[in-house]
C-alpha cells in the first residue's frame, strides 16, 4: 500500500519495497482520532463505508463483494480505535450483528488509552424492536447500548435492561435525534465514535450535519443496478462541505478520509 495524499516520497515513484502491507500499528497511527476526542475532551463521529465507482454500497445486498482484504484490515483497525460502534437497528436485524471482539494486536494501545478491551456496540432504535436474546445482547465483552428516544415503549426498555443492555436516551419524543447521539454517548465517556451505517442511519447523521469524518473506500468496480448508496433518506438543502485529508492506494482501491471543513 502507498500514500497518495498528503504527498510523500512514495507518491511519485514507489519501489516494489514500498508497496508492502502496512502493519496494524501503522494503520492505527494513520487513522488516529483527533487529540481532543482521544483525550475525552470532545466527541468525534467517524463513518466507515465502501462504494463502487458507480456509487453502490452493496452488491447482492452485501458489502463484502465490493471490499478487499486491505479494506477489511482497515475496517478492523477503525473498530479497534473506537470507544463505541454506532449501528442502525435495521442493520442489526439484517446482518445478525455480533459483539465486537477484543484483539490482542490492539490490547496495549487500548489499555494505554483507557479504553475497554473491545468497543461497545450502540444500536440506534426508536421502537426497540430487537431480539434481545441475540449474542449482541446476551454475552458481549463490553455491554451493548441501545440508543432511543424518551418516549420509547416502556416494555421494550424493560426488556433491553433485563437482557443487560444499557439504555441511552437521545431524543425527547418517540424518535432518536441524530444530533444528540454523540453527546449522549459522550456523557458515558464514549467520545471516539464509529458508525458503520447502515445507509439510513448514516443519512440521518448527514442530514443533521452531525458527522465529523468519512472514511470511504472507493472500490475499482462497477455494478450498475439499483443498489443503495452509502447514505440515504432526506437530502440536504445545500451540500455539506468536507475536506480531503488522506488517500491510500492498493490494487486500485482508494482508501480516503474526509473531514468536515
Amino acid at each position: 500500500m502507498r500514500r497518495l495524499f498528503p504527498v510523500t516520497d512514495q507518491t511519485a515513484a514507489p519501489s516494489t519495497a514500498d508497496l508492502r502491507d502496512w502493519s496494524l500499528d501503522e494503520l492505527a497511527d494513520a487513522y488516529a482520532y483527533p487529540p481532543g476526542a482521544a483525550a475525552g475532551e470532545a466527541t468525534w463521529l467517524r463513518a466507515n463505508m465502501v462504494s463502487t465507482l458507480d456509487g453502490a454500497a452493496q452488491h447482492d445486498g452485501r458489502s463484502q463483494p465490493i471490499s478487499s482484504d486491505t479494506d477489511m484490515r482497515i475496517f478492523g483497525t477503525l473498530r479497534a480505535l473506537a470507544d463505541v460502534v454506532v449501528v442502525g437497528a435495521e442493520t442489526v436485524r439484517a446482518e445478525g450483528y455480533r459483539p465486537a471482539r477484543a484483539r490482542e494486536a490492539f490490547a496495549a494501545r487500548r489499555a494505554a488509552a483507557g479504553q475497554t478491551p473491545a468497543p461497545a456496540i450502540a444500536v440506534v432504535s426508536a421502537s426497540l424492536d430487537l431480539d434481545f436474546s441475540l449474542p449482541l445482547f446476551a454475552g458481549p465483552l463490553t455491554p451493548t447500548l441501545v440508543v432511543t428516544g424518551a418516549a420509547a415503549p416502556a416494555d421494550r426498555i424493560a426488556a433491553a435492561e433485563r437482557a443487560g443492555a444499557v439504555v441511552v436516551v437521545a431524543g425527547e419524543g418517540a424518535t432518536v435525534d441524530p444530533v444528540r447521539v454523540a453527546p449522549a454517548l459522550a456523557e458515558r465517556g464514549l467520545t471516539r465514535l464509529l458508525t458503520e451505517g447502515g445507509p439510513r442511519l448514516l443519512g440521518q447523521f448527514v442530514a443533521a450535519r452531525a458527522l465529523d469524518e468519512l472514511c470511504l473506500t472507493v472500490s475499482p468496480m462497477l455494478t450498475a443496478g439499483d443498489a443503495q448508496r452509502i447514505a440515504g433518506g432526506q437530502a440536504l438543502v445545500t451540500p455539506d462541505q468536507f475536506v480531503l485529508t488522506s488517500v491510500l492506494e492498493e490494487d486500485g482501491f482508494l482508501f480516503t478520509r474526509y473531514r468536515r471543513s
